[in-house]
């Protein structure tokens, strides 16, 4: 039998990373590409620029705290500011289905819109394309990006020391939650929103205040254990992450119990993880904590030297269990 795409295969997870390796950088094979960043960086006129697409098929269209296109626009600044960039341009191309009420494209639009200006950001170029009535679950977006490069020094997992610190700004699993609680299929109330937001203005204070930054990685899909996985894989440091320290509502910790997820493999759209220099925490704390979208920044976790290339979690009671990369997603269609 022939081997078939499944939606495990766009979910961040395992099957992702094996169909990246084994295709796509297999037959796109480059120097950019290898390095599998949020963004490609590279210097054309010495001036070094990120580039970075994404697309967005999430369902439904609106959720509580925004929707698709506050979404789009959201996610691709983020995947430029957390490559160390200050982002200038947006490309915008849609899908449409076939039937799609012009209303509810204009609120998307005008969502992208007001989105793209809070961030000081021009969509400046797209594309138009209308399927068939059944062929796109009403609208799909792709938006691309580009803009500088503002640090001094790659930031990258081989900057990554022993001793380090992990810092989130703010509760996981928020967007996954509120995205679920809106699906025909589950029937909950829930006071929870969605985290999407734009975090170039957030990331910009902190980049030139902290020297010893090391890296930021937005933990999208497959949360912040999938992302912490894909930053220490392979390489000669281990993470280990304080469950006690990890920011989650309770609200998202209930639902999470009840109906089986794990938090860290949730979903986010509105956070930005640091891996900083000891002597910089309570700097970048501060100016994170000043931040609308930093106050509830907290140190979820350091960098150690064994096991080689994992992350652990150190638990409530004191025990320590390894956290993998999942085969799939607990919850597909979030972004």
């Amino acid at each position: 039998m022939k081997e078939k795409i499944l939606l495990s295969h766009g979910s961040g997870g395992r099957l992702s990373h094996q169909l990246i390796k084994e295709l796509f950088l297999k037959k796109f094979d480059n120097s950019l590409l290898e390095k599998l960043g949020d963004s490609a960086i590279f210097e054309e006129k010495n001036i070094r620029w990120a580039f970075s697409t994404d697309s967005y098929v999430i369902k439904p269209l609106f959720f509580p705290g925004g929707d698709i296109g506050k979404l789009a626009v959201s996610g691709t600044i983020n995947d430029l500011a957390v490559a160390g960039a200050t982002p200038l341009f947006l490309s915008c191309a849609l899908i449409i289905e076939e039937g799609l009420e012009l209303s509810i494209l204009e609120k998307i639009i005008s969502s992208m819109k007001e989105t793209a200006t809070r961030a000081n950001v021009q969509i400046i170029t797209g594309d138009t394309k209308v399927v068939e009535h059944g062929s796109a679950d009403g609208l799909f977006i792709n938006t691309s990006g580009v803009g500088i490069v503002t640090t001094q020094e790659n930031l990258s997992p081989q900057r990554i020391e022993v001793n380090d610190r992990i810092i989130i700004n703010g509760t996981i699993g928020d967007h996954s939650i509120a995205t679920l609680s809106k699906r025909e299929e589950f029937d909950f109330q829930t006071e929870i929103k969605s985290d999407c937001a734009p975090l170039n203005d957030l990331i910009d204070k902190i980049i030139p205040a902290c020297p010893g930054l090391k890296m930021m990685r937005d933990p999208t899909r497959g949360g912040l254990a999938t992302v912490l996985n894909e930053v220490a894989s392979e390489q000669s440091f281990a993470i280990e992450l304080w469950e006690k320290k990890i920011p989650i509502r309770q609200e998202v910790a209930s639902i999470c119990e009840i109906l089986g997820f794990d938090p860290l493999y949730l979903a986010n759209e509105g956070k930005v993880i640091f891996i900083v220099k000891y002597q910089e925490v309570d700097k970048l704390l501060t100016i994170a904590r000043a931040h609308p979208l930093g106050k509830e920044s907290h140190i979820i976790g350091k960098v150690l030297s064994e096991p080689k290339g994992k992350v652990y979690l150190r638990t409530e009671f004191g025990s320590r269990r390894i956290i993998d990369v999942l085969t799939g997603d607990q919850l597909p269609r979030i972004c």
